[in-house]
């Protein structure tokens, strides 16, 4: 063969080698055009409802309520000088530290410990079952369960119930004396006798404003009669259904009081005590009771216990956050139980054979292996509780919104309260989507990490 010949099909492979190059650039460009068009729908949309809203606040936070002021960063420094969004800022700080804690804790314990029992499925449903009620739903539920009437609110009927099992209730609470009977206030809610006592001469001690529940059972007073080396009394409800009474005398069917408590008091000591039996009456031995004064302890007219304010400003963050837990703890528990299912069951058996415990194995090597799944839970719950407004705004009362407040909910009073700034609000959004950006990026990072293995 000619070395022409040679040269002209080295050419010719040159040619269609080029050929082939170019086609396959002209069919890579094809596709992301065909990519570009079936994006470019979700495209628009996400700009329409993300990208426009975003830019849209950026440039309303630089300008003053009306929106006709160039104001630059004025709502910025005053987004920090308001002690309603600094106590909104503060929260959100325990919001973020607390509730994605507790429940990524919850979740990680509930999802190791129902691998162990039978119906362990059965306990997952139910923990789970809370994420299908809507956030409006679970606020008015837990807006009952706080409730400060115990004989409405799950919490203080629970804590009450507690309560009252190791510390006796007050026999008659909200009673007093009648006026003028000889009884006067001494401090604390007790009342004691003007006057001494003496034994041989019966001491009628009569009140009122007893609530009517409190009387059940009760029966008709009887007067005391005199005993020899006691002091004794009665103690009554004087008042008469129907009126006709007479003050200060135990009339035909009014109601003795039982199980109060009476104190002889002398020099400010104590020096001997009864409690007044069915008919109302007491006995006090006259040696240490003659000439000492009867009191009738605050103990005995004490308010009924009626549990905690959840809702008051001390206790009202914590209260939304056991309610945001209750719901979230479950998302938790599902996503750990999935990350559970894929470790390596022999490495658990090995060290257990190797001696570890059970606390061991699950410190050294269950909750190591989770370690990916618990920063996803834990960053996805942060991002989350960033965003918190419902479940405050439902829970919260008007008289403690101000302690509960977050910035979400700080947002919406900003821009569609009685008092509207848009331009403070606008920049109260920017400054949460400044927050929300660092957890987000963290999170991004990961999945790439995540791919690249």
């Amino acid at each position: 063969m000619s070395d022409v010949q040679v040269s002209g099909a080295g050419e010719r492979r040159r040619r269609s080698a080029g050929g082939g190059g170019g086609g396959r650039g002209r069919r890579r460009g094809r596709r992301r055009w065909l990519a570009v068009v079936f994006l470019l729908p979700a495209l628009v949309l996400l700009g329409a409802l993300v990208g426009y809203p975003i830019v849209f606040s950026v440039v309303r936070s630089l300008f003053d309520a009306s929106g006709d002021g160039f104001v630059g960063l004025d709502n910025y420094g005053a987004m920090f000088s308001d002690e309603g969004i600094r106590t909104a800022l503060r929260n959100n700080v325990i919001w973020v530290v607390v509730a994605p804690t507790v429940s990524t804790a919850l979740g990680l314990v509930f999802a190791v410990l129902t691998e162990r029992i039978r119906w362990g499925t059965a306990f997952k449903l139910v923990v789970f079952m809370p994420m299908a009620i809507s956030m409006l739903a679970a606020g008015i539920i837990f807006r009952l369960v706080y409730d400060q009437a115990p004989e409405r609110g799950v919490a203080n009927a629970v804590w009450v119930g507690v309560h009252d099992t190791f510390a006796d209730p007050a026999p008659f609470p909200g009673a007093k004396p009648r006026p003028r009977a000889g009884l006067q206030a001494s401090g604390g809610g007790a009342f004691t006798t003007g006057s001494a006592v003496r034994a041989g001469s019966p001491v009628l001690l009569p009140l009122v404003a007893v609530q009517p529940d409190d009387l059940r059972g009760a029966r008709v007073a009887a007067a005391a009669r005199p005993r020899p080396g006691k002091v004794t009394g009665t103690v009554w409800l004087d008042f008469t259904r129907g009126g006709g009474g007479r003050p200060g005398v135990i009339d035909g069917n009014e109601k003795a009081l039982a199980g109060l408590r009476v104190e002889a008091v002398r020099g400010g000591r104590v020096v001997a005590s009864a409690t007044t039996a069915a008919d109302g009456g007491f006995a006090l031995p006259a040696g240490r009771a003659d000439g000492a004064r009867l009191r009738l302890p605050a103990a005995n007219f004490a308010e009924a216990y009626r549990g905690v304010d959840w809702l008051g400003p001390a206790l009202v963050t914590p209260a939304v956050i056991g309610s945001y837990v209750w719901m979230w703890a479950g998302f938790a528990m599902v996503l750990i139980a999935a990350g559970l299912a894929g470790v390596p069951r022999e490495l658990l058996e090995a060290a257990r054979v190797d001696g570890a415990g059970e606390w061991q194995v699950f410190r050294r090597i269950t909750v190591p292996l989770l370690a990916p799944v618990l920063v996803v839970v834990l960053v996805t719950l942060m991002i989350n509780v960033l965003k918190i407004f419902d479940l405050v705004y439902i829970i919260a009362p008007g008289s403690s919104i101000r302690s509960a407040n977050v910035l979400a909910l700080q947002l919406f009073q900003s821009s569609f309260g009685t008092d509207v700034d848009e331009g403070l609000g606008s920049a109260i959004a920017v400054f949460l989507l400044l927050l929300v950006l660092p957890v987000m990026y963290v999170n991004l990072r990961r999945l790439r990490k995540e791919r690249g293995r």
